[in-house]
């Protein structure tokens, strides 16, 4: 703008220079003449300034030092690193805290969905709640052998009970440390299955509790080992039910949590996983005396597990597997008390089986202990009850699902829980559950289910040894039916 406005001063001047000469020369005319062409001069000089000011300007917006670059490409990574750094996968979530499928293979789950690239987020957090409603009928007062809530008079009074409740709150943490590590916690909240006193409203059984809580090793992509150190499920069994719900007695009786060390292979459809186990009584179904007392001060247990599993066309495959236990739970002497210590430990074995037939899914499996428990058998020679031997335990149970629609699956299963001999108490307490189940969307379930107990034979005193008269609460005869209706949403 200045050198535009130059430029037509001097071309103004020029100009009344022009007229004023037409007139004739003068001194005045020369004397102008000379200062016009000064001033022509001082324009030259200016507009070679602003052409060069500009230039130079022009130049140093455009060049951009290699420096420079690096420390902006370092900042957008950062800002993308910290655009990763917290996330949520509400299908993984559900899946991870789901207590029905995958029971034992949870870390192998995860693998897989960071494989798949589902956990890209340094921390991913989630929970999941379960809602239910249910009526339950006994023929015996105070007597219900529905194992998703426990059976105690101090939650059961006579033969008819109802509730709406909150069946369990889960949140977990997982968070990538490494591309190979990674750190997983899981809170829960569990009144109705917590060993807590008094009832469900009491605060002893309110409390949430690190229910799994572990340090995870491995990527599939560079290896198909990985390990585990920390709480969790011991490798023991199958313990997954097609129901949408309820767990089976296989998972009731056999399932075990613990402390421990745990070492994977998974390839080509083999799965094998070693667990180094914490001795004395663990937290479910696992117990191996330490100097006869139950404080688990030495790791003395273990458990191994191997299936494979063969693909079938595109939509079928078929897995079988075995475990191993050392030491299970069923160990102490009478009268049975569950964490009680044992004077020995009672290894166990299962097998198990998982078809999946494009929509129809059926799983069967059998778990054993090697010995007889010894609390089966009353040491008192005039309680009647003495009559009965002391048995090995065992459990098994069949199921299918079958897929009516993408969104929704109808099953059936059967489990049993078998402790003693032919008409004893405790001989045995089976389990009908019939479920249809509707996903409202990947991580939202809302289930039914029908079922129907034969038997009541809590663990607890399963032989006496908690009536003055010696006799027992476990009832063969004893039956439980229950409509319940629930919703499983994870966030």
């Amino acid at each position: 703008m200045s050198l535009k406005l130059l430029s037509l001063t001097c071309s103004s001047l020029v100009l009344g220079v022009g007229l004023a000469v037409a007139d004739g020369p003068t001194a005045e005319t020369s004397t102008l003449e000379a200062r016009i062409a000064e001033l022509e001069r001082s324009n030259a000089e200016l507009s070679d300034m602003l052409t060069t000011l500009l230039e130079t300007q022009s130049n140093e917006v455009v060049r951009v030092e290699p420096s420079h670059v690096e420390a902006a490409g370092s900042a957008r990574d950062t800002i993308m690193e910290q655009s990763r750094l917290v996330g949520v996968n509400s299908a993984y979530t559900y899946d991870v805290l789901d207590h029905a499928e995958n029971v034992t293979t949870k870390q192998l789950l995860q693998l897989k969905a960071m494989q798949a690239g589902s956990l890209s987020n340094r921390l991913t957090f989630g929970g999941q709640l379960t809602a239910i409603a249910d009526y339950q009928r006994s023929n015996r007062e105070d007597k219900f052998g529905y194992l998703m809530r426990n059976p105690t008079s101090a939650n059961q009074i006579g033969k008819d009970v109802s509730e709406v409740v909150v069946h369990s709150a889960n949140w977990q943490t997982t968070a990538r440390l490494t591309e190979d590590l990674t750190a997983y916690v899981e809170l829960l909240y569990n009144p109705e299955q917590n060993f807590g006193s008094g009832t469900i409203t009491s605060i002893g059984r309110n409390q949430t509790q690190i229910r799994r809580g572990y340090l995870l090793w491995g990527n599939l992509d560079k290896s198909p080992l990985y390990a585990a150190v920390g709480k969790m499920d011991v490798p023991f069994g199958l313990n997954d039910t097609v129901s949408p719900f309820t767990n089976s007695t296989v998972w009731h009786s056999f399932a075990g949590l613990a402390y421990g060390a745990k070492l994977g292979y998974f390839n080509n459809g083999l799965h094998v996983q070693a667990m180094a186990v914490q001795g004395g009584a663990q937290f479910r179904a696992a117990n191996v005396p330490v100097n006869d007392t139950n404080v688990p001060s030495r790791i003395n247990n273990f458990a191994i597990d191997a299936n494979y599993m063969s693909a079938i066309g595109d939509a079928s495959s078929l897995m079988v597997g075995a475990s191993y236990e050392a030491g299970s739970a069923y160990c102490q002497d009478y009268p049975i008390f569950h964490f009680n210590p044992c004077t020995d430990n009672n290894p166990a074995y299962s097998i198990y089986t998982k078809g999946v037939f494009d929509k129809l899914t059926v799983i069967a499996e059998y778990a054993q202990t090697l010995d007889e428990w010894p609390g089966t058998q009353v040491p008192d020679p005039s309680n009647p009850l003495s009559v009965f031997e002391a048995a090995k335990t065992k459990s098994w149970g069949v199921g299918s699902r079958y897929a009516l629609r993408d969104d929704l699956d109808a099953s059936f299963e059967f489990s049993t829980f078998i402790a003693g001999p032919n008409d004893a108490p405790w001989e045995r307490q089976n389990q009908w559950v019939a479920g249809l189940s509707y996903d409202l969307v990947d991580h939202v379930n809302l289930f039914g289910e029908v079922t129907h107990v034969d038997g009541f034979a809590p663990l607890n005193f399963l032989t006496g040894g908690n009536f003055p008269d010696g006799t027992t609460w476990s009832d063969r005869d004893a039956t439980t039916d229950l409509i319940l209706l629930g919703i499983q949403a994870a966030f």
